[in-house]
C-alpha cells in the first residue's frame, strides 16, 4: 500500500499482502458484527426483560443503525481530507478501533435497557468508521479488472468473521466483561497490524481545499440526474441487505419462537447454522468474483444471487424444522456469496469520483446501515402484528426480488 497519491495502483507483491489482511480486517469487523447482533445483543436484551425482548431489540438495533446512517458518509469524508504522513485512512482506522474497546467493556456492565443502547449505539459508530475507512482501500489500490478478486477477498473475510462471531459469541455469553474484552483487544490488534503491515501512502503534502461547511454539506449530495447507476446500485444493495437481515439479526428468535427450540439450544444451534451459511457462501464467492472479473460481467450475478436467496426463504415456511433452517442456511449461503464476491466490485465502478471514493461509498455504505435501522421496526410489526415469522420471510422474499429489479437500469457497469 505505498502508493504516492489517490487511486495509484499497488505492485502485484503488494496487492497480494494487501488483499490478504483485507480479508483479516473484514473478519474481524464481522465478527464483531455477528457475535453482537445475532447472539450476544439479542441475550443481553432478554437476560434485562425477557417479555419485551422483541420491541426492546428493535429500538437498540434501529438506534444504532440510525446513528451508523450518519458515521459512513461523515467519516469518508473526513478521512478523504486526511493529511497526515500515515495517509489519510489509517489514523480514523486506529482511533476508532481503539475507541471500540472502551465502549466494549461499557458495554459488558449495563444492566438496564437505556444503558445498554447508549454504550451499544456508541460501540458500533466506532465499529462502522473502522468499516468505512476500510472499504475506501479498495478503490485507493485496485484497477477495475481487480475489483472482482478484491471485492471476492473482502466477502470472503466478511462469511468467516460471520461464522467466528457466532462461534465465539457462545464463550462470552457466561462471562460478558472478559468476553466483550477480548472481542474488543483482537479487533484492535488486527486493525494495528493492518496499519503496520500496509503502510499507506503519505498525504501530508496532497493539496486540500480550504474547508468550507457549506461546500462540506454540499458534497454529500449525489446528483440522480448526472449519476443514476450510483443511486440503482445503492437500491440494489438496499433491498438485498434488507432481505439478509431480516432472517439473520432474528436467527435467534427464530429457532426459539418460530423453530421451537429452548434459550440454550438456540445458542448452542446458532453456530452450525450460521457454519452451514458460511460453507454455501465459501462454494460461490471467490469462484463468482474471478469469473466477474475474467468477464466483466457485475449484474448478472447479482440478479442470480437475488434469486437464489428469495427462493432459500420459502425453505422455512415449508419445512419448519431444523432441517429446514440448516436447508435455508446452505442455500442462503451461496446466494449471498455469489451477491458479495460483486457486490464491491459493482459500488466502486459507480462512484462518481476516486478522489472522494471515502465519502461516495459512505453514502453507498448507508444501504448496509438504513437496513439495519429498518429491519427491527419492519420484523417486529410483522412478527408482533402481521402474521409471525411467516410474514418476516415473506417480506424477505420480496425483498430480495427487488433487489434483482433494481440493478436491472444501471449502464455503466455490465
Amino acid at each position: 500500500m505505498s502508493a504516492s497519491a489517490p487511486g495509484t495502483i499497488a505492485p502485484p507483491l503488494r496487492q497480494t499482502r494487501l488483499l490478504t489482511w483485507l480479508f483479516l480486517l473484514n473478519a474481524a469487523i464481522l465478527t464483531i458484527y455477528s457475535a453482537f447482533i445475532v447472539i450476544l445483543m439479542p441475550d443481553q436484551v432478554e437476560q434485562i426483560d425477557p417479555a419485551n425482548k422483541v420491541a426492546n431489540l428493535a429500538i437498540l438495533m434501529t438506534a444504532s443503525s440510525i446513528m451508523t446512517i450518519v458515521i459512513h458518509p461523515l467519516i469518508g469524508a473526513l478521512s478523504d481530507r486526511t493529511r497526515s504522513r500515515l495517509g489519510r485512512r489509517a489514523p480514523w482506522m486506529i482511533g476508532t478501533a481503539a475507541t471500540t474497546v472502551l465502549f466494549l467493556v461499557l458495554l459488558a456492565g449495563a444492566v438496564d435497557l437505556w444503558t445498554l443502547c447508549l454504550y451499544w449505539v456508541l460501540m458500533m459508530l466506532c465499529v462502522n468508521a473502522v468499516a468505512t475507512v476500510g472499504s475506501a482501500v479498495v478503490p485507493d489500490h485496485f484497477a477495475h479488472k481487480s475489483l472482482g478478486k478484491a471485492s471476492a477477498v473482502v466477502a470472503l473475510g466478511i462469511f468467516v468473521g460471520m461464522g467466528a462471531g457466532v462461534g465465539l459469541a457462545g464463550f462470552a455469553t457466561t462471562q460478558l466483561g472478559i468476553g466483550y474484552t477480548a472481542f474488543g483487544i483482537g479487533f484492535l490488534i488486527v486493525c494495528m497490524l493492518f496499519v503496520v503491515f500496509n503502510r499507506d501512502f503519505s498525504s501530508a503534502e496532497m493539496p486540500r481545499e480550504p474547508f468550507s461547511w457549506r461546500a462540506f454539506a454540499a458534497s454529500f449530495w449525489v446528483s440522480p440526474k448526472h449519476f443514476p447507476d450510483f443511486w440503482w446500485a445503492f437500491a440494489g444493495r438496499f433491498f438485498l441487505i434488507l432481505a439478509y437481515q431480516s432472517v439473520q439479526s432474528y436467527l435467534l428468535y427464530i429457532l426459539r419462537d418460530y423453530i421451537g427450540f429452548s434459550d440454550s439450544e438456540s445458542i448452542a444451534l446458532s453456530t452450525p447454522i450460521t457454519g452451514i451459511m458460511l460453507v454455501g457462501a465459501l462454494l460461490t464467492t471467490y469462484f463468482v468474483g474471478r469469473r466477474s472479473d475474467r468477464t466483466g460481467k457485475r449484474k448478472v450475478w447479482v440478479m442470480v444471487a437475488s434469486i437464489i436467496m428469495a427462493g432459500s426463504l420459502v425453505i422455512p415456511l415449508v419445512s419448519p424444522t431444523l432441517a429446514g433452517m440448516f436447508a435455508l442456511a446452505a442455500v442462503f449461503g451461496i446466494g449471498y456469496g455469489a451477491y458479495m464476491s460483486v457486490d464491491s466490485a459493482l459500488m466502486t465502478q459507480v462512484l462518481p469520483s476516486s478522489e472522494a471514493a471515502g465519502k461516495d461509498l459512505g453514502i453507498l455504505n448507508i444501504a448496509t446501515a438504513l437496513p439495519q435501522a429498518l429491519t427491527p421496526a419492519i420484523a417486529g410489526f410483522l412478527i408482533l402484528h402481521a402474521g409471525g415469522y411467516t410474514a418476516l420471510f415473506i417480506a424477505g422474499i420480496v425483498f430480495a426480488i427487488l433487489g434483482a429489479l433494481t440493478v436491472i437500469p444501471i449502464r455503466s457497469v455490465r
